[in-house]
């Protein structure tokens, strides 16, 4: 005969109620001389471990197969259980411990005199030339006694490193200073003060770089971004800053980042890239090269997308570089990067809050402002909000030429970007008007990828063409095809132009520019 859970639930219930009674009834009435059975539970919960209660728990298994679930598969869930809560929460990665250095104390000691003995103002006037010897004297002045006071007998190349040490942590950027010198380097991320990584062609290497500890790694962030009037705290955890080089620069400390203070350099190279070492390299053709040099001097507004580190700021230095002598340029950015060679050159840089929330100059505040200084060209670093709509209305309005960068993984993926931005400004448009808007003002859109072997190129060159009902519609002009990996792990692929000829060709007749009729074909 076939028993109902609810007529087993109440057999369980009638079972233990008897089973209550048989005590008489100590569950209500305590005795102050004895202890009662749920305070042993409690007690006994305390002293044993998970392993413990799994078994307790697998012993009362019994019972629980009265609701017609097998026993077995309680047990082993038990087990499970029981090992699952021995496991931590969270389990990091693991991380380089900080090396033991015998020389430890004795560069304690050579820090604590040098930050009594080396007056403030040098310190401060540390990037004039004149400046910085006398500084380098003091330091080897400081490290020579400390060496003599106590007696350390060092080799030749030991001493040397020691002041090197010394010398990059006082007048540099500490462990990190070599790495930021060498050239074959384009990115370093420091992760905390034990792990620092590189990226060298394309690739990311572990080095044997690290820092004291998180209170050393503050003190390169602070010397970085001191110079830039910006600052970093607890109130203000992130930075953008750049170094003399232009490199560009991002800090985050915690309470944000959990492994400790992080740093990351993206480096410049000193040698600007030019349109010929793009070719040379592999990034693009020397027929879509020409092909983009006409279509900066036709004024076609241009934008650049890609992901990160797929180098769409080296690529738009370049187009950059295809504009006429005679033009005034104005360029804005939230971390000044570009490096244009023109003379009439305006960089404005946008500026974060004050200690007091005050005093931010943003992006869309500049491109604004930079429409009352009688630019030929405007070239944005990057728009990210909702200065998409002020952009494309520069575009819209006689600022042709102008040129841009944006993140994403498409061309029709950056259209879509430009919208969402757009709709960020707070404007209450409808999409259309938006579409519409896009559809007149970008002229070109050039995606550039970091493909999985490191290397960088320009994977399509798209014309926006106008609008179709609610879509705005492009066409590739020009299109790398990736046709496998070869033995050595390079992406194989080729160029191709898709043989059709852009619209915009009779741009280039009209300003004088001449292609060859087979650059589509």
């Amino acid at each position: 005969m076939n028993v109902s859970l609810l007529d087993r639930l109440e057999r369980i219930r009638s079972g233990s109620s008897k089973s209550s009674k048989g005590t008489g009834g100590s569950r209500n009435r305590e005795d102050p001389g004895t202890t009662t059975e749920p305070r042993g539970r409690e007690e006994k919960a305390e002293l044993e471990g998970p392993e413990d209660r799994a078994e307790e728990s697998s012993g009362r298994l019994d019972s629980i197969g009265a609701f017609g679930i097998d026993p077995e598969l309680w047990r082993g869930k038990s087990e499970l259980l029981g090992r699952l809560s021995r496991r931590p929460a969270v389990q990091y990665p693991p991380r380089r411990k900080k090396r033991e250095d015998p020389l430890e104390p004795l560069k304690e000691r050579i820090h604590n005199r040098l930050v009594r003995e080396v007056e403030r103002d040098l310190l401060e006037r540390i990037n004039e030339p004149d400046e910085r010897a006398k500084l380098r004297e003091k330091v080897e002045s400081v490290v020579s006694e400390v060496l003599e006071e106590e007696e350390a007998l060092l080799l030749p190349a030991e001493r040397e490193a020691l002041l090197q040490e010394i010398l990059n942590d006082v007048m540099g950027y500490g462990p990190i200073n070599s790495l930021i010198q060498d050239p074959t380097i384009t990115e370093i991320m420091v992760n905390g003060p034990y792990q620092v990584y590189i990226e060298r062609n394309g690739k990311l290497e572990l080095t044997d770089a690290t820092f004291r500890d998180a209170n050393h790694v503050m003190h390169v962030i602070e010397r970085i971004v001191a110079p830039l009037g910006r600052r970093i705290d607890e109130a203000s955890p992130m930075v953008d800053a750049r170094l003399p080089d232009g490199s560009r620069v991002n800090a985050i400390i915690p309470p944000l980042s959990l492994v400790g203070p992080c740093i990351t350099i993206r480096k410049f190279l000193k040698d600007l890239l030019t349109v010929e070492d793009l070719v040379y390299l592999g990034t693009l053709t020397w027929k879509m090269a020409r092909f983009l040099e006409a279509c900066v001097n036709a004024r076609l507004n241009i934008v650049v997308s890609g992901g990160t580190g797929s180098g769409k700021t080296t690529t738009l230095n370049v187009l950059s570089s295809f504009i006429p002598e005679d033009e005034r340029i104005i360029t804005i950015e939230d971390a000044a990067e570009l490096q244009l060679r023109q003379q009439h050159v305006v960089r404005l840089e946008s500026r974060p809050p004050n200690i007091e929330g005050k005093g931010a100059v943003t992006i869309r505040d500049l491109v604004r402002n930079a429409l009352r200084m009688r630019p030929n060209r405007i070239v944005v670093g990057e728009v990210r909000g909702g200065e998409a709509l002020d952009m494309l209305q520069a575009m819209n309005t006689g600022h042709d030429g102008s040129l841009t960068t944006v993140h994403a993984n498409s061309p029709r993926d950056a259209l879509s970007r430009l919208e969402t931005m757009t709709l960020m400004s707070g404007m209450d448009l409808p999409v259309r008007a938006i579409r519409e808007q896009i559809a007149s003002a970008v002229d070109l859109i050039v995606h550039q990828e970091r493909l999985r072997d490191g290397t960088r190129k320009i994977v399509r060159i798209t014309e926006v063409q106008g609008m179709e009902g609610e879509v705005v519609t492009t066409q590739d002009i020009f299109l790398f095809e990736q046709l496998g990996v070869d033995e050595r792990g390079r992406v194989a692929g080729e160029f191709r132009a898709t043989g059709i000829r852009p619209r915009s060709a009779d741009r280039f007749e009209a300003h004088g520019i001449h292609l060859p009729p087979d650059i589509f074909d």
